[in-house]
């Protein structure tokens, strides 16, 4: 058997900072699409809606490289509420990466708008025409987007907990090569 891993992989990595910068960009992205209503809104849509696919497309690719490579053991002295908390989150960042592209998809189907991932390429509906379920939706999204971003100070406090106080090696997991190389020498 070997030894256990101190890192996450480098697929896992890069696909971390990747969909960090993506779901970044789809939260500014989506501020900007509600708080105007000058012509830039169409533009705002028009990325909004393909990133939000490419990122269901790298979650599910996520997903499975995390059921296959697992991620490297917590530190053994950190408390049990602490380990509690780092399993929930990530639980929480899965399903809020799966649940809010769907989310989207879904309240744009249920509009009868459609999901252009690209000129000429439509994404089918996955909802019937419904005006109550359309704004049902559209609030789940719009909540749901404020949770995402609550999450994500909340999972940056903990990088920044683990590198910078506890200095338990948490963060280098996942650091970019660059300053995981910079903390071990």
């Amino acid at each position: 058997m070997s030894a256990a891993r101190t890192r996450f992989t480098a697929p896992q990595r890069l696909l971390h900072w990747l969909m960090a910068l993506c779901i970044l960009a789809m939260l500014f992205i989506g501020v900007g699409m509600v708080s105007t209503i000058t012509p830039a809104y169409l533009t705002l849509v028009q990325i909004h809606k393909p990133l939000g696919i490419a990122i269901l497309i790298l979650v599910v690719i996520r997903v499975a490289l995390r059921l296959r490579y697992g991620a490297p053991a917590l530190p053994a002295d950190l408390p049990e509420p602490m380990k509690l908390a780092a399993h929930l989150s990530h639980l929480a960042f899965y399903a809020l990466m799966i649940v809010m592209p769907l989310l989207g998809w879904a309240m744009l189907s249920a509009a009868s708008y459609p999901v252009v991932l690209f000129a000429g390429f439509d994404l089918p509906s996955i909802l019937p025409l419904n005006d109550r379920l359309h704004a049902l939706l559209w609030d789940a999204h719009h909540y749901l987007a404020f949770v995402f971003f609550a999450l994500i100070l909340l999972h940056l406090a903990a990088a920044l907990f683990h590198a910078l106080v506890r200095h338990d090696g948490v963060f280098a997991t996942m650091a970019p090569g660059f300053l995981s190389k910079a903390k071990r020498g």
